[in-house]
């Protein structure tokens, strides 16, 4: 009967079957320019919140643009992306 070969005793590197429970990954939700969007909202209400000068409507309307600013630049990002594959 032959003797199994010695196990090295570093730890294995890379992807094992089992060791993550074969789960798949997601990635991480939102990104940097999701979060500038969402301060930048904050912001804005709290300064129409805060200044009499600023009412609902213009709240509004500035939220409006921002979004639809957001929307190009993901907009833009995914169409670069498209190009490189």
């Amino acid at each position: 009967m032959a003797t199994p070969p010695e196990q090295s005793s570093r730890p294995a590197y890379g992807y094992t079957a089992g060791s993550t429970f074969d789960l798949a990954r997601l990635p991480i939700p939102g990104n940097a320019e999701f979060l500038i969007y969402v301060v930048v909202l904050i912001v804005l209400g709290l300064i129409a919140w805060q200044d009499d000068h600023v009412s609902a409507d213009r709240f509004v309307w500035g939220a409006t643009w921002i979004t639809v600013g957001y929307f190009i630049s993901r907009g833009l990002a995914k169409a670069t992306r498209v190009l490189e594959q």
